[in-house]
């Protein structure tokens, strides 16, 4: 299993300049654009460590899931949660030819912990001898920052002015995260299935 991520989260979906207000930042001058670019590093880098401690994808973007072979006959769980749409599913041979599967042969069954796809009737489609099933998805909770969980949204600010505030200190461990943030994402975790237990 191969998950790709193809799109990045847009600018226009970041909250640069609320960013900035958050930080009090000087306004009203020139250079007001100057830092940006470090903002954006900042807020991409909070993105994506919410993402990895809740096993949640924040902002919507595109996708790409290959597999050699799925996990059941009827169903394949997604490793990323929320998702808003499967745009297609491909087989592609040895040689890189690609055949679209007809949607009709399956259905997104929307989970925020462990979506699936599952098949319509009978099983999902083969991969073909040597080759593999690509996935083509939209996954995200929002569109953008505004359109967050108030408490995510707070999350995300409150990790990326940790990460500006210490971007200097090069002995924070590693995974390092306050504790006023994972509080607010630790409802959002996902739950991990084991034999008569959750983590």
């Amino acid at each position: 299993m191969m998950l790709t991520e193809r799109s990045p989260i847009p600018v226009a979906a970041l909250p640069i300049e609320a960013f900035r207000a958050h930080l009090r930042l000087g306004r009203g001058f020139s250079s007001d654009t100057l830092q940006d670019t470090l903002l954006e590093g900042f807020l991409r880098a909070a993105y994506a460590a919410i993402e990895s401690r809740t096993g949640k994808t924040l902002i919507i973007r595109a996708f790409q899931l290959d597999l050699v072979h799925w996990s059941s006959h009827g169903a394949q769980t997604l490793p990323v949660a929320p998702v808003a749409a499967v745009d297609r599913i491909t087989q592609v041979d040895a040689f890189g030819a690609e055949t679209v599967v007809a949607p009709d042969r399956y259905a997104l069954r929307p989970d925020t912990q462990h979506p699936q796809i599952v098949a319509r009737a009978g099983a999902l489609p083969n991969p073909p001898k040597g080759g593999l099933i690509r996935i083509d998805l939209q996954a995200g909770m929002a569109a953008t920052h505004a359109d967050l969980p108030a408490d995510l949204a707070q999350a995300v600010m409150m990790l990326a002015t940790h990460f500006y505030e210490h971007r200097e200190d090069t002995g924070l461990h590693r995974g390092c995260m306050p504790f006023g943030v994972t509080s607010l994402i630790e409802r959002y975790r996902t739950l991990r299935l084991r034999l008569g237990a959750t983590s």
